[in-house]
């Protein structure tokens, strides 16, 4: 058991999908966009599936193309999906039943932050916060966050370390973390890093 909710995104080998989910991972994101580098397609997806069943699985996306999307949706069939644009998430509500992830770059002003998880906050069950510029959690970032967790479900998916996981999880208040898969070294075979530090360090004792 982990002290609380984590989600791995681009899950692409079964080495990561069978390790986090015999740590108690709650949700494994699979990318179903071709074009992407971590794309996993339907028949690798399935055969890794197999193996983990009853772990919720995430179909992760950054499509705009409606038509596109419920097409890759019916063949992965997924318990989450994650989308980056929100202007399909009211689309989406009415098309499923099924939860809904909505990726936010943190890599914009606070009060852009603050609006569009105000904005969208009716329609998703997390909202997951990432950096493409490898932000560090500090300077105005801890007051912010805390006030965002008071209000909204947040998957932390930036500034995570071995030393702060349970620090942020317990003080924090946010729902939960994300942190990303990464290649075999070859089939089989797999360094996995800070992910297995973090992960041992949220383990209940």
């Amino acid at each position: 058991m982990l002290k609380t909710t984590v989600k791995i995104s681009n899950v692409t080998n079964l080495s990561d999908a069978r390790y986090c989910a015999g740590m108690g991972v709650e949700l494994l994101g699979f990318n179903i966009d071709d074009s992407s580098e971590y794309f996993v397609d339907l028949k690798k997806f399935q055969e890794i599936r197999a193996w983990i069943a009853g772990v919720p699985i995430v179909a992760e996306t950054t499509t705009s193309d409606p038509a596109d999307l419920l097409e890759k949706l019916g063949k992965y069939q997924p318990d989450f999906i994650q989308i980056s644009n929100p202007e399909l998430l009211p689309w989406l509500k009415s098309e499923t039943a099924k939860p809904l992830i909505l990726k936010v770059e943190v890599d914009q002003d606070a009060d852009d932050i603050e609006a569009i998880l105000t904005k969208y906050a009716p329609y998703v069950t997390y909202f997951l916060l990432e950096s493409s510029n490898n932000t560090s959690l500090d300077e105005d970032w801890p007051d912010f966050l805390k006030s965002l967790a008071q209000r909204f479900s947040i998957l932390l998916g930036f500034g995570i370390t071995p030393d702060n996981a349970t620090f942020l999880t317990e003080d924090y208040n946010i729902s939960g973390i994300a942190l990303t898969g990464s290649e075999e070294i070859r089939p089989g075979f797999k360094d996995f890093g800070e992910l297995m530090d973090i992960l041992e360090a949220l383990e209940e004792e």
